[in-house]
């Protein structure tokens, strides 16, 4: 690739980036990302040439403002909308820094293989970017049909790429794992065997969030009993933005004393659309003993930098560090979940 075209795909690929971070709607992404794809397919020469004699626009792909950016890119010039974009890209949260040193990983993240929006290369890079050690590669299980879940064939499929992927970025680390639904009475959504062979082990409740307590516990203890089950996502279910969502109905104490016993770490999930657990729970979780796992559920590179929310909530909380387990080295990871 020319360093023109260089210059102008990282360009649209950081303005995608940064548009990922705070939030934007995924079609503005996907115009900047499908523009970087367009330039990294000319032929040498050709962009200067479009460039040249005014046909750049002529390409499928390629708009207004994204031609904007790739001629400013070219030329040399940092792009207005990247600098704008750059310009507001303040620190996500107030507090929460110090605790976000501490993390070496992140164990809740989405590829394009379930509902994620990029490849689990790019994934990596990004979290290997930001300083992390390791993290987990948690797409959907197979009845979470809306956000592709992955049916024991694709997820075996999954494992054979990322212990090649592994192979490359060494000493990076992707822990293979998996998101799972619990099902209505408590099993998790994928064949034992497969989940015997994964590091991580997300469950997460998706379905009838709105089941009469009792029941709904039940369902959570019997999922946290599971062997295989290493972290208890997002558990209340609860959306905190736009029309919201209410939470899920069910008797914390007995299901983060579940969690206590069986070594299942509740997740603080770092999105900004669910900040889960509330504090309430949050704390109360702290003071029954569990153990902790901050997480930013990504389903794109610019969405793992969210996980300062998650930190900053901890801290209010009073949640040290020594009961966070992606505080921990990998090495001593992969013990704590086995």
């Amino acid at each position: 690739m020319d360093d023109d075209a260089r210059r102008a795909v990282d360009a649209l690929h950081r303005i995608g980036y940064l548009l990922e971070r705070t939030r934007e709607p995924t079609y503005r992404v996907k115009a900047f990302r499908r523009a970087a794809d367009v330039v990294a397919g000319l032929a040498p020469g050709e962009l200067q040439r479009r460039l040249t004699d005014g046909t750049l626009r002529d390409l499928s792909g390629i708009g207004e403002v994204t031609a904007a950016v790739i001629g400013q890119a070219a030329a040399g010039e940092a792009p207005d909308y990247l600098q704008d974009l750059e310009s507001k890209a303040a620190p996500l949260a107030d507090s929460g820094g110090e605790l976000r040193a501490q993390l070496r990983g992140d164990l809740h993240t989405h590829s394009d293989w379930s509902d994620g929006g990029s490849p689990i290369a790019t994934m990596a890079l990004a979290a290997r970017d930001l300083g992390h050690d390791y993290v987990a590669l948690t797409d959907h299980s197979p009845r979470l049909t809306v956000a592709n879940g992955l049916s024991p064939q694709r997820l075996r499929q999954q494992l054979e790429i990322v212990a090649n992927l592994n192979d490359k970025l060494a000493p990076f680390r992707i822990l293979t794992g998996i998101e799972v639904d619990i099902l209505d009475d408590g099993a998790l959504d994928q064949e034992p065997e497969l989940l015997e062979q994964l590091d991580v082990v997300v469950a997460s409740v998706h379905s009838k969030l709105r089941m009469a307590g009792d029941d709904m516990t039940r369902r959570m203890v019997t999922a946290i009993a599971n062997p295989h089950m290493d972290v208890l996502g997002h558990c209340t279910g609860r959306l905190v933005v736009g029309r919201g969502r209410p939470e899920s109905q069910f008797d914390a104490e007995i299901v983060f004393e579940a969690c206590r016993q069986f070594g299942v770490a509740v997740e603080i999930n770092s999105r900004p659309e669910r900040l889960d657990p509330p504090k309430r729970l949050l704390s109360l979780a702290l003071e029954m003993g569990c153990m902790f796992s901050i997480d930013t559920d990504a389903h794109a590179p610019g969405q793992l930098e969210w996980q300062v929310y998650g930190c900053a909530r901890a801290e209010e909380c009073g949640v040290p560090a020594d009961r966070i387990i992606n505080t921990k080295p990998v090495e001593d990871l992969v013990k704590i979940l086995d």
